[in-house]
């Protein structure tokens, strides 16, 4: 298990970790600071780390709070030179208003253009058409945990129906497609091992495979071909029937046309928002999505996780 560190100590080793791993960003003095939009709605489940402090955890309607996320990267963007905009309401979704981001970042559940849990204002149809758009001409994408718990393919609405076992291919949904892949169902917090397929990328270097990580791991489908898999999921150990399967990207990037697009499954529990592996992991992509550094793109998932298209079994949950 990861330990808590104190914030002050994640900030100086990412001070360190921005005069090295990102020398390749922009940071001349009077640059202007890359704009990000952290959208959080939840119009499914609703995640402790973009609560309130303090609100019931799965449910609270009318939060407008993203919690202990918006002070972790509120601090995040005031050390490296990036403007959060934190926002919840989906009708706000349109050309004009995502032009003036540089890239997305997304900590969302359930199909957006519902209002839901959070009883904050949906997507339009529209919007969502606006947002895949941007993305393809060339704006950037973060989507971390539940982002894959977002606008599911057809057939996969509810949690446990066995449906969602089964992959989807061409009739994903369109946003699915964008993201690289889809969450199918998680089993009870546990360590595990993650497999570090890219050292390279920006702000990775801190992903030991020889710690063990304790979180709400997602088992995952429907992975596009085109994937530069980062982290694989070493599954071997792992208790439930959703990790009874090979080994399966964790982490990953890709071009969604001229978008860059990046997604990992770490991000529930808030001790993985409060580690510097995090945190630094964070940093690259944003880093990677603005276009301030380079990654490798070579699509490998063939090599990294070539058994990833076998799924587990459906078991119903207890």
């Amino acid at each position: 298990m990861i330990p808590p560190l104190r914030p002050i100590c994640c900030l100086l080793l990412l001070g360190a970790l921005g005069r090295t791993a990102f020398a390749q960003a922009d940071t001349a003095a009077g640059s202007a600071p890359k704009k990000i939009l952290f959208f959080s709605k939840s119009s499914g489940y609703e995640h402790r780390v973009i609560a309130p402090p303090g609100a019931p955890v799965g449910t609270s309607p009318g939060n407008t709070h993203p919690g202990l996320a918006l002070e972790i990267l509120r601090a995040l963007g005031a050390k490296n030179g990036i403007a959060f905009t934190f926002s919840k309401d989906g009708s706000l979704f349109s050309p004009a208003y995502l032009d003036q981001f540089d890239a997305y970042f997304f900590y969302t559940t359930g199909d957006l253009t519902e209002t839901g849990t959070d009883g904050q204002p949906a997507m339009t149809l529209a919007g969502k058409r606006a947002l895949l758009e941007a993305v393809r001409h060339g704006k950037g994408f973060i989507g971390v945990h539940s982002a894959s718990d977002t606008f599911h393919s057809p057939g996969n609405k509810e949690s446990k129906a066995p449906e969602r076992f089964q992959a989807d291919g061409d009739k994903a949904d369109d946003y699915i497609k964008m993201l690289g892949g889809e969450f199918i169902r998680h089993g009870k917090q546990q360590p595990s091992h993650l497999i570090v397929i890219d050292p390279h990328f920006p702000g990775i270097a801190l992903m030991s495979p020889r710690v063990a990580i304790t979180e709400e791991w997602y088992s995952l489908k429907d992975f596009a071909p085109d994937l530069h898999v980062l982290l694989v999921q070493d599954t071997t150990g792992m208790t439930g029937p959703e990790y009874a399967r090979p080994n399966y990207p964790s982490t990953w990037i890709r071009r969604h046309g001229q978008g860059r697009v990046f997604y990992t499954n770490l991000g529930h529990r808030d001790d993985m928002w409060q580690s510097a592996r995090y945190q630094a992991l964070l940093l690259g992509a944003i880093r990677w999505t603005t276009g301030q550094v380079e990654a490798d793109l070579t699509p490998n998932l063939s090599t990294a996780a070539p058994q990833a298209q076998v799924l587990p079994h459906y078991v119903k949950s207890p």
